[in-house]
């Protein structure tokens, strides 16, 4: 029989992957580091079991204790495996700008969240840095894991994923890309490959309002680069013991909106539905992408699983509001635009004279035909008007449900844009629409040509 004696076990070896469509303009062969398939669907597994067996091999935390930890929600959920397995608590901060399926996934395995305001210094005791600190010292026999300065993080990386990407690709790696948080996978990653070859190109992954890219180049800390942004799990407002910005050649700065738009193409066209940063992580290979030949194998190492942005960045709304999707034009938008014009109607009853009356006074060339406030059809300035002129004047008198056509199409407030070519055409000049109130609008192709 073949299995594992828990899901502790299954943490690493996880496969790499070939980009195809979303990398079709870059040379070199691109390989994802795909560590989605770590069982709490993060590479944050490695380094959060690693902290926790080194605190136990050097006694810090005791049978019974109490894991702390802030967290942008990935090492929470490696430590909350891990204190599932072997009996401990949790108790985890983290930010109000983390996602919701993140905090409820962290209270699912079992874990406490508390959650801080985003927008402090670190030092502010409201900060999830100082709330893990405090806690840490009022609660017995507990451990802060402090993933940012514990120096097992990168030694997880050294020790599994670093040897993992080197055989995985028989030596032949030139550039790893990976987004820059804690610093520990790209300081652990990248001194294992750097020591088997010293030519291995390390990229890192930053965002704007994040110290780590004119720290890199300067050596100054800068607070006037620090501003909110919306990228998750990568980018600091501090600088981490586990970065090594020796180990690292280059920081490339990725927007909210390229790393948002890059993790959606990477889903619906590579079939691979990752975290924010993975997004980000390949949105700026793209932007070195004339820095890479032919013969070059660039590993990306990815951070975690999309079901953990279920209600941002694969939420259409939620990306519309940051404007990071143009919204198309819908039927509502059109009708908003004529504003609040006069809706004007015949009864089927009515003559083809008031009718065509109608039309010369309101400078209308359509109306729908009602009956006991139910559309019955619809007359036209076009049908009018040939029906007079091959009728004598006489038959002005004429009742409109004997020459009045079919009711124009009801068509959905939500309706596309792009959507009314099904309705519209050469004999259907206009359609209807029902806002919230109930009330009916009418909708022409003039309308339509004036929205476009």
């Amino acid at each position: 029989m073949e299995y594992y004696d828990n899901i502790l076990k299954t943490i690493g070896n996880t496969p790499l992957v070939k980009l195809n469509k979303v990398v079709k303009d870059i040379p070199a062969l691109v390989l994802m580091k795909v560590e989605t398939f770590n069982p709490g669907h993060s590479i944050k597994d490695r380094m959060a079991l690693k902290m926790l067996e080194d605190a136990e091999a050097r006694g810090d935390i005791k049978p019974g204790g109490t894991i702390i930890e802030c967290t942008s929600g990935n090492t929470g959920m490696g430590l909350a495996l891990a204190a599932s397995v072997k009996g401990y608590k949790c108790i985890f901060t983290t930010t109000d700008k983390q996602s919701k399926e993140k905090i409820d996934l962290l209270r699912a395995v079992g874990g406490e969240v508390i959650v801080c305001p985003t927008n402090v210094t670190p030092e502010d005791p409201r900060s999830y840095y100082s709330v893990a600190r405090r806690l840490s010292q009022e609660t017995p026999n507990s451990y802060w894991c402090n993933q940012y300065d514990n120096l097992s993080n990168r030694t997880a990386h050294y020790e599994t994923t670093g040897p993992e990407i080197w055989k995985q690709t028989a030596g032949k790696i030139t550039h790893m890309v990976v987004g820059v948080g804690t610093g520990g996978t790209i300081s652990g990653t990248g001194r294992y490959l750097k020591e088997q070859n010293q030519n291995v190109k390390v990229w890192g992954i930053d965002t704007y309002g994040s110290v780590f890219k004119k720290y890199h180049e300067t050596g100054e800390f800068d607070e006037k680069e620090i501003y909110p942004y919306i990228t998750e799990g990568i980018g600091e407002d501090i600088i981490p013991k586990n970065v090594n910005f020796d180990v690292i050649d280059h920081f490339e700065k990725v927007t909210d909106k390229d790393g948002a738009l890059m993790a959606r193409r990477l889903a619906r066209e590579e079939g691979l539905l990752l975290g924010y940063s993975a997004g980000s992580a390949v949105a700026g290979l793209l932007q070195m992408k004339d820095q890479l030949t032919k013969d070059d194998v660039v590993v990306v190492v990815i951070h975690d699983h999309g079901s953990r942005y279920v209600g941002k960045i694969y939420n259409d709304d939620w990306m519309r509001d940051r404007g990071f999707l143009e919204r198309e034009l819908c039927v509502r938008d059109l009708l908003q635009m004529k504003g609040n014009q006069q809706f004007l109607t015949v009864e089927s009853s009515d003559t083809v004279q008031k009718a065509f009356k109608m039309m010369k006074e309101h400078d209308i060339s359509q109306m729908p035909v009602m009956e006991a406030g139910t559309m019955v059809g619809s007359i036209t300035e076009t049908a009018v008007l040939s029906y007079l002129l091959e009728n004598p004047m006489s038959h002005a008198e004429q009742q409109l449900s004997t020459v009045m056509g079919a009711p124009f199409p009801m068509v959905a407030e939500d309706l596309p844009f792009s959507k009314l070519s099904q309705y519209v055409d050469r004999t259907i000049p206009a359609v209807m629409a029902k806002d919230k109130a109930g009330n009916l609008h009418i909708l022409t192709q003039y309308d339509i040509i004036r929205a476009v």
